[in-house]
């Protein structure tokens, strides 16, 4: 089996299934791209400095990297014992791994949300803890509080579950606003503050949370704000018939998703592997025509008369991280169009925010920024 990314591995967003970049192997882009716009008299953009060389991996750091890709790679296939036809899921968690975000699962109940979390932490020999939200859900059931000790006389802090490596996030549009927010400090310092004193997450740290986008009542969207904190938001579709076929035959041989030793699953990757992927990640250069395409992709949303909110500059950045690690999972050194378009829509579609009218005629923010995409000049 292959260890270069499948067609269907690239984290999918509503809408607009994304496309992957070409396969390994291709030659590199030349230092300097021709330039992206035609040449029919209209000003040129001023050209931009040549790209600044991200710093090169040692040949040890290099052998590291290989390695830990392999290793990474190999976890889908290992989770792949237990989740079926969730590929493109799997690759969006490592990715936020590798690029220190978060990512939000959405899909109906049971396509697996929950067990592929599980299975993924199981795979990298990683801790996970699961929160299930709830309307009552306090904020130090998630942070921890201060406990007073009758055998010291003192109070001592009691470690919530977000004092993990990844933390199962399960129906968090269940809990309101307080609660939701109570995540905002640990998604973004990776640290949380209880009476006034910070305590840092292991690392690695990521949350995972689930939603359910059926059912409405009951529930507390998230905000805009929290929702950008979020550097994915893969759909888990519903499986096609061979896939559902296969799920049936598990079941009816006596797979248990509750016990994931006896689906032999096994760590086939850790935390010194995530490390070496989150170095290698960086090393990964990206072109100034390239950089380019992703903010006019972010400014065209601004402009898209369907939206009332288009995508941040966290969210250009954001789009960034995701396609330079979606390169080295490839085998590449350097970012490709290819690469940013393969993860745009699961990175960008869920910081915007479509106008009332034309939620009213039907528009959806799929193909807004598919539109959006389509309109932006792509470098050659």
């Amino acid at each position: 089996m292959s260890d270069t990314p499948d067609k269907s591995a690239a984290p999918a967003a509503p809408d607009a299934p994304a496309q992957p970049p070409p396969p390994t192997g291709q030659p590199a882009y030349p230092a300097a791209y021709p330039a992206a716009y035609p040449d029919d008299g209209r000003p040129q953009p001023e050209r931009e400095p040549a790209p600044t060389p991200s710093p090169a991996l040692s040949p040890a750091a290099q052998q590291g990297s290989d390695r830990a890709r392999e290793a990474l790679l190999a976890v889908r296939r290992e989770v792949g014992k237990a989740v079926v036809g969730q590929d493109a899921a799997v690759s969006g968690v490592i990715i936020c791994l590798l690029v220190r975000g978060h990512v939000l699962l959405e899909g109906v109940p049971g396509v697996a949300k929950t067990l592929l979390v599980r299975a993924v932490a199981k795979a990298l020999a990683i801790d996970t803890k699961r929160v299930q939200f709830t309307p009552d859900l306090m904020p130090g059931d998630i942070t921890g509080s201060l406990v007073y000790d009758n055998t010291t006389s003192e109070f001592v802090f009691r470690e919530g579950p977000v004092f993990t490596n990844l933390l199962l996030a399960d129906e968090i549009n269940r809990t309101p606003p307080k609660t939701q927010a109570s995540l905002l400090e640990a998604m973004e310092e990776r640290q949380v503050s209880v009476d006034g004193t910070p305590r840092p997450l292991p690392q690695p740290f990521l949350v995972a949370a689930t939603q359910n986008p059926v059912e409405y009542e009951g529930t507390y969207p998230l905000p805009e704000a929290q929702l950008d904190r979020f550097l994915l938001k893969v759909v888990l579709p519903l499986p096609p018939r061979s896939d559902e076929l296969e799920v049936i035959r598990r079941h009816a041989s006596g797979f248990d998703p509750r016990d994931l030793d006896a689906a032999g699953l096994r760590a086939v990757a850790g935390p010194d592997d995530l490390a070496a992927g989150v170095e290698a990640v960086r090393a990964v250069t990206i072109a100034p025509e390239v950089a380019g395409y992703i903010v006019d992709i972010a400014r065209a949303t601004r402009s898209a008369p369907s939206l009332s909110l288009g995508v941040s500059p966290r969210g250009a950045t954001a789009l960034l991280a995701t396609s330079r690690a979606w390169a080295w999972m490839n085998g590449r050194t350097f970012v490709t169009p290819d690469d940013v378009k393969a993860l745009a829509h699961a990175t960008l579609s869920h910081r915007l925010s479509l106008r009332p009218e034309a939620e009213l005629e039907g528009v959806s923010v799929g193909s807004v920024l598919a539109s959006a995409i389509g309109s932006v000049p792509v470098p050659r």
